[in-house]
C-alpha cells in the first residue's frame, strides 16, 4: 500500500477558517496540538491524501506564501494573493466575501478628531492595521487615496488581535479590525469611523472579497495528473460537511475565538451566540462555492487596487 500524501493546510485562527476544515483534518486545539480520538482525526476520506491544519495570523501567511511559497494550501488575503497567483491557485471554495460589510475602521469613542472617512487623511494620525498585504489595508488604501502614501510610517503593522487594544491603550489613534474584532470592538469603548466594506459596496455595488483560500499550483506534477482539482473537490466537501453541521463547527470555533480575545486583550469576551453570528456572515453559499460573482468581485477588486498602485496586476481569476 503506498504512503499517504500529507497536504499542509494553512488557515487562520479566526472562527470562519476553523469552522470550514476540522471535517478534513480532525479537530485541534488552538495551540495546534490535536484533539484526543475520534475528535482529532477527520471525518471525511481523503484517499491517498492527508491534511495538516496549520492555523497562523493571516498577515503571516501571507508573507510565507509571498517569500517562501512552500504551503500547499493556505488561506491568503485576497489582496495578497496578487503577489503570488503565478504559484497559487485559488479555490471556488473556503474564500470570505462581506456583502455590504467587512473590516472596520475604529477610534476611541472620546477623540473627536476622527469623525468621518475624511478624517482619515491627516497624516498626523496613527493608523493600527493587521498587515499591508490585507485586503482590509487595500480598501483603506482605495478610501484614503493619494493619502495613504503620505507619512507612511503613522501605518502601524501588528498581528490582528493586537489592533483593538493598541487604540484603546492609545498607541494608535484609529485601527482596522478584521475577523471577530468587528463584531467586539464596542466592548472595549471604541467607536466605529467607517466599514470599508460597505464603501466598496456602495461604490461598486459589489461583494467585497475579504480572504481567498489557495493550493498550489505545482502539485500535479509533485503528486500526479488532477491531483489540484482532486484536493478542491476535498475541500469543498469539508466545507459543506462543516455547513451541514453548523452547530458542531459553531461549538468548535469558539474556543479559537477565546483564543485569540486572549492574546489580545481587546475586553470582548466572544460567546457561543457571537461566534455564530460572526461564522454566519462568512461561512454560507459563498463560502462553499464563490460562483462567477465571486471571482467576478475579486478581478474588480484587484484591478482598482493595481490602478491605485496598491497591488501587482494579475490575469483574471479562474479558480478551481
Amino acid at each position: 500500500m503506498a504512503a499517504r500524501i500529507t497536504l499542509t493546510l494553512a488557515h487562520s485562527p479566526d472562527p470562519d477558517d476553523v469552522f470550514m476544515w476540522w471535517p478534513i483534518t480532525g479537530k485541534i486545539r488552538p495551540d495546534g496540538s490535536p484533539l484526543p480520538g475520534d475528535e482529532g482525526r477527520p471525518v471525511i476520506d481523503g484517499g491517498r491524501f492527508e491534511f495538516r491544519p496549520l492555523p497562523a495570523d493571516i498577515h503571516i501567511l501571507n508573507r510565507r506564501a509571498i517569500e517562501v511559497g512552500d504551503l500547499e494550501i493556505t488561506a491568503l488575503s485576497a489582496r495578497a494573493y496578487a503577489e503570488v497567483a503565478p504559484r497559487y491557485i485559488i479555490t471556488r471554495c473556503g474564500a470570505s466575501f462581506g456583502d455590504g460589510f467587512g473590516p472596520k475602521v475604529v477610534s476611541r469613542s472620546g477623540d473627536d478628531r476622527i469623525g468621518c472617512e475624511a478624517c482619515l487623511r491627516d497624516p498626523s494620525l496613527r493608523i493600527a492595521i493587521p498587515g499591508r498585504q490585507t485586503t482590509a489595508f487595500m480598501l483603506l488604501g482605495l478610501i484614503l487615496g493619494e493619502a495613504v502614501n503620505q507619512s507612511p510610517e503613522r501605518f502601524l503593522e501588528m498581528p490582528f488581535d493586537r489592533v483593538i487594544p493598541a487604540v484603546a491603550g492609545g498607541l494608535a489613534d484609529a485601527g482596522l479590525v478584521i475577523h471577530e474584532g468587528q463584531l467586539t470592538y464596542s466592548d472595549a469603548g471604541l467607536r466605529l469611523v467607517c466599514d470599508v466594506g460597505a464603501w466598496w459596496k456602495s461604490t461598486t455595488g459589489l461583494p467585497t472579497p475579504l480572504g481567498v483560500n489557495a493550493i498550489r499550483r505545482d502539485l500535479d506534477e509533485l503528486h500526479g495528473p488532477g491531483t489540484v482539482p482532486r484536493v478542491a473537490r476535498l475541500l469543498r466537501s469539508s466545507v459543506a460537511h462543516a455547513i451541514d453541521r453548523r452547530g458542531e463547527s459553531t461549538a468548535y470555533a469558539l474556543p479559537f475565538a477565546l483564543a485569540n480575545t486572549a492574546r489580545g486583550g481587546d475586553g470582548g469576551m466572544p460567546t457561543l451566540e457571537r461566534v455564530d453570528r460572526y461564522c454566519r456572515m462568512y461561512v454560507g453559499e459563498s463560502a462553499l462555492d464563490m460562483g462567477d460573482e465571486g471571482s467576478g468581485a475579486i478581478d474588480s477588486l484587484l484591478r482598482a487596487g493595481a490602478e491605485a498602485g496598491l497591488c501587482p496586476r494579475v490575469a483574471p481569476i479562474v479558480a478551481i
